[in-house]
């Protein structure tokens, strides 16, 4: 998948969360328009069709990143691919709706709900009478209770990767009769919907050996409309049949094969036959939505259908982002008919038999400043960055050529459609250049100041990372290190005689007052009012009164202390990771206009997480985080204030920005507890506007979902939030609208 995302998604569902401690915060009250739930802001698209429009049979080969290491999504190494299969084969208690909501499935669940909240908590399913296993067994409390014990943390012999819920329940029985499941929490859990989806049979969780080893390969029973026939990690391909025992409504397709199809390759895929649905990058949208404007309103193989060489290079130009003269010329186009472009003109033909689905994938890009060292360990640095972005324009860059709704992200823990979204954005204030400035005056950085090269060079070195001084690059890229604003002449001396460190101790604490009671007043409602039509913010917060901005700031480049405020900023150099890099040049170039260096080294895609954002070697970087449905839950690790370890290192779990506070904790333990939900989704708001007074990450756009799909495939495409029905998905019957007979239909 692209390095936009990461891999995250498993990542962020992988760590065993730490408890907060306790401090008391101030009441706050959320305003009543947050109450109000947002639709979301680009819909599914995925081609609906009623299951009678749907022929019987057919197999449907779905692109994967890669055949999944293991089967058990509660391991380390669980992947998206490890998630479909779990999906079609195994019982979800819950699936999520269009609007990222959980829901009760009903094809193993007749009810859930919490019967007793005194003195402990006890939810009580009643199953489908229906629900077994492809071995005849019943499902029932018994596999929930295995589940619950291996995912406990009690035991270290299992190797989970995760436990959240499941450590807060103090046992689980049978109620009247085999049908019946009473859990009782020894906390109260508002997340409770979250657990048993997936569920394992108690043959996968009843012992170390088979949870650790035996559900990596293989699953000896399942319960879904699908089951495992097959994984062939040498021929990249996992077999999945329809469930002959299986007593919802039956699958529509016979076969699904997950076909292990790298990103940067999908397209080559598609056109060659072998796989019918792919997510793909935006250069190989362009590809097939240029492949379709080719094919014009003549049919398939008709009069004007034909994709001569010279359109062969002109489409080939546009869709690299050139439509210069030479691939319109002729003469030029005769001298590059070589087999390359043979090769691309069949395929283009082939691709019209392929449309693009769009929507926005329920996961959202974000810039990250790591706070835990450097000029942005200081907070009013990081608040500075910030103000100086303008999100709109970054949300455009990368979602309006896609004709996608380019609208900002407001929410750290919930995306614009799911009950918990509000946007909370104004408790840090929008893109205000004057506001930027008067903070990184105030935190000391001035212009002209007189810089120590040597140091300069020491830290241009560290840059690069552990990969060396610079990172890998190769002929064909501009791979490597370069500096926004590197040329800016320093001017007059450095104005600013204080200590810097006894500057940033006196501003600690009314820095750290101010950012609390930004995030207080914007959710009383009591924000403060735009100026000059930009996005609230408190003018010339953090600097002394009466202070102007600096003048000449954007003209050149800050220092402080002999040292020139220059960033390192992170990003990965492989395919699928354009859109990133076109992002990051655009912060760069914002951060320049208040004179804010910016330090680009980009590096193997391997070592780009592990190597660097893991463990704190940069300053800036852009990652996804994918969206939850428990945002109490699964997001409380990504920004929990970090805690030294034992060892004297800082553990982070997966605050990788390394920024947090304490009352950002209590917020999200409140959020677990109560089992009101207006009142946890309060609470999940008030700690999104602490996070964003903090200025650890900043959420830019929704990432844009984009996937290839057949012409006659239905109910299959960019699912947005919604779980996928792979009991629905299938092909067109022929000659039904909506569809075009291809050769699977023959």
């Amino acid at each position: 998948m692209s390095h936009d995302g990461v891999g995250l998604r498993a990542v962020m569902r992988s760590v065993a969360f730490l408890t907060a401690g306790a401090l008391a915060v101030p009441a706050l009250a959320a305003c009543s328009a947050d109450e109000e739930v947002a639709k979301p802001v680009a819909a599914q698209d995925i081609a609906p069709a009623t299951r009678d429009r749907i022929e019987d049979g057919g197999t449907l080969r779905w692109a994967v990143d890669a055949v999944p290491q293991t089967l058990n999504t509660f391991q380390a190494d669980a992947d998206a691919g490890t998630s479909r299969i779990a999906g079609a084969v195994l019982p979800s208690l819950y699936r999520l709706d269009y609007k990222g909501t959980p829901q009760l499935n009903p094809d193993y669940l007749e009810s859930a709900k919490i019967v007793e909240s005194e003195p402990k908590q006890v939810v009580l399913y009643k199953l489908n009478q229906q629900a077994v296993w492809s071995d005849g067994r019943e499902i029932g409390a018994a596999d929930f209770a295995a589940q619950w014990r291996a995912l406990s943390g009690k035991d270290s012999a299992y190797w989970t990767a995760r436990n959240a819920g499941y450590d807060r329940i103090e046992k689980i029985e049978q109620g009247k009769n085999n049908l019946e499941v009473r859990v009782t929490f020894s906390r109260p859990y508002a997340d409770w919907k979250s657990l048993f989806s997936p569920l394992y049979p108690k043959d996968v969780m009843g012992t170390a050996d088979a949870f650790n080893d035996g559900a990596r390969t293989k699953l000896q029973a399942t319960a879904g409309p699908f089951t495992l026939q097959k994984i062939d990690h040498k021929g990249g391909q996992v077999l999945l049949t329809r469930n002959p025992h299986w007593w919802g409504r039956p699958a529509k397709l016979s076969e699904i094969v997950l076909v292990a199809v790298p990103r940067d390759k999908r397209a080559e895929a598609l056109a060659a036959d072998k796989v019918d649905l792919a997510e793909i990058d935006p250069e190989e949208a362009g590809r097939i939505t240029l492949a379709a404007r080719d094919k014009g309103t003549g049919p398939l193989q008709g009069p004007g259908s034909a994709l001569t060489p010279t359109k062969a290079l002109r489409s080939r130009a546009v869709a690299h982002g050139s439509d210069g003269e030479a691939a319109s010329d002729e003469t030029e186009a005769r001298k590059e008919q070589s087999a390359v472009i043979a090769t691309y003109v069949r395929q283009q033909t082939a691709l019209r038999d392929f449309v693009v689905r769009k929507s926005l994938e329920p996961a959202y890009t974000q810039l990250a400043l790591n706070g835990s060292e450097g000029p942005l360990a200081d907070e009013r640095v990081r608040r500075a960055v910030a103000r100086a972005i303008n999100r709109d324009e970054l949300a455009k860059v990368v979602l309006s050529p896609l004709g996608l709704p380019a609208v900002p992200v407001g929410s750290h823990l919930a995306l614009s459609g799911q009950p918990a979204y509000a946007d909370n954005s104004g408790a840090l204030g929008g893109q205000d250049t004057k506001e930027a400035q008067a903070l990184l005056a105030d935190a000391g950085w001035v212009p002209g100041g007189p810089v120590n090269e040597q140091q300069q060079k020491k830290d241009k070195d560290k840059a690069a990372g552990p990969e060396g001084k610079k990172a890998d690059s190769d002929a064909d890229s501009d791979d490597g290190t370069f500096i926004v604003g590197e040329d800016d002449k320093n001017g007059e001396a450095d104005r600013d005689k204080k200590d810097p460190k006894d500057h940033a101790e006196k501003q600690g604490k009314h820095g750290k007052q101010h950012a609390d009671d930004q995030a207080d007043k914007h959710l009383d409602g009591r924000q403060y009012a735009p100026k000059d039509n930009r996005q609230g913010g408190a003018p010339g917060a953090y600097a002394p009164k009466g202070t102007a901005a600096p003048a000449g700031a954007a003209a050149g480049a800050l220092a402080k202390d002999g040292k020139a405020l220059t960033l390192r900023f992170v990003l990965p150099s492989g395919p699928g990771s354009e859109s990133l890099r076109t992002v990051a040049d655009q912060i760069s170039r914002m951060l320049e206009r208040i004179g804010i260096r910016t330090e680009t080294s980009k590096v193997p895609d391997d070592s780009y997480f592990k190597d660097h954002i893991a463990s704190g070697q940069y300053d800036l970087a852009l990652y996804s985080w994918p969206a939850s449905a428990f945002p109490a839950t699964d997001a409380r690790p990504i920004y929990a204030k970090p805690v030294p370890a034992a060892d004297g290192s800082l553990a982070v779990e997966q605050n990788y920005t390394r920024v947090g506070t304490d009352q950002v904790d209590q917020l999200f333990d409140q959020a677990i507890a109560t089992l009101d939900e207006d009142e946890s989704r309060s609470l999940v708001r008030k700690a999104d506007a602490r996070i964003w007074a903090a200025a650890g990450s900043i959420p830019l756009y929704q990432r844009p979902q984009l996937t290839a799909t057949r012409l006659n495939l239905a109910n299959a495409g960019s699912f947005g939030f919604q779980t996928p029905l792979y009991e629905d998905m299938g092909f067109l019957k022929k000659g039904v609208q909506g569809g075009t007979a291809t050769k699977k239909d023959k």
